[in-house]
């Protein structure tokens, strides 16, 4: 005689998948908390302070080599030229702003002139192929390769973007860095130099919360300044 086991339960598969409505809201929520994790990271501003912190560190580079080039050399050539003076402020010659930014690149030579007022004539640009040379014939024209014991520095670092808005308008909104240099003619007047340049993060730039360009020290709040004299280069805003 056959019996069968009342007692035994069938085992139904309970298990089913994710309805359409369900895969809907929980995309929306995903990409609401990937939206709520974008806007709190800021990439773009992350990108900016990158930037400003490779400016930072290639200002204090340039501001040590040529410290090192000033002290170490009898008779510096802070602009290059046979008589040390030619083209830096206050000497016989034509003072002159060099800039990063290379005359062949887009938009070509620059074509405006340094603010009214100040003691400069024009602003000196190199081609791409010499920007970066510590030779003399580089965007800061000091012969750094003098130096005993050969440059500090292999090469002359530019701005990360290295950018201009315009040739013709030349403003202390380019992402470019600049340099000067002041004759010493006396032995009272040592010859000094200034390099500066534009930081654009929140955080590094104007009014932000480690606003650099007003604690260094110089004569421009916008710009980020440094040098053994930072009241070389002009300190108009519009610059």
């Amino acid at each position: 005689m056959i019996q069968i086991d009342t007692n035994k339960k069938v085992v139904q598969n309970s298990k089913k998948g994710f309805t359409l409505l369900e895969l809907l809201i929980t995309i929306a929520i995903l990409a609401i908390l990937i939206s709520m994790v974008v806007f709190l990271l800021n990439p773009a501003e992350i990108l900016r302070k990158s930037r400003d912190a490779q400016r930072l560190s290639d200002m204090t580079t340039l501001r040590a080599a040529l410290g090192l080039y000033v002290v170490s050399t009898n008779q510096p050539k802070l602009d290059n030229a046979v008589n040390s003076d030619t083209y830096c402020a206050g000497g016989t010659g034509s003072d002159l702003i060099w800039v990063s930014y290379p005359s062949d690149s887009p938009g070509a030579v620059i074509t405006d002139l340094p603010p009214v007022g100040s003691a400069f004539v024009a602003f000196k640009q190199v081609s791409n192929t010499d920007i970066y040379k510590v030779d003399g014939s580089g965007w800061i024209p000091t012969p750094l390769d003098s130096i005993k014991g050969g440059a500090p520095i292999s090469n002359l670092p530019v701005d990360p973007v290295n950018r201009v808005n315009s040739v013709s308008n030349i403003t202390n909104l380019d992402l470019i860095y600049r340099y000067a240099c002041r004759t010493g003619l006396a032995s009272t007047k040592p010859h000094t130099f200034e390099i500066n340049g534009r930081l654009e993060s929140e955080f590094y730039g104007e009014s932000g919360e480690d606003d650099k360009a007003a604690k260094d020290g110089g004569n421009n709040a916008k710009l980020f300044e440094v040098g053994s004299n930072l009241t070389i280069l002009p300190d108009t805003n519009d610059f």
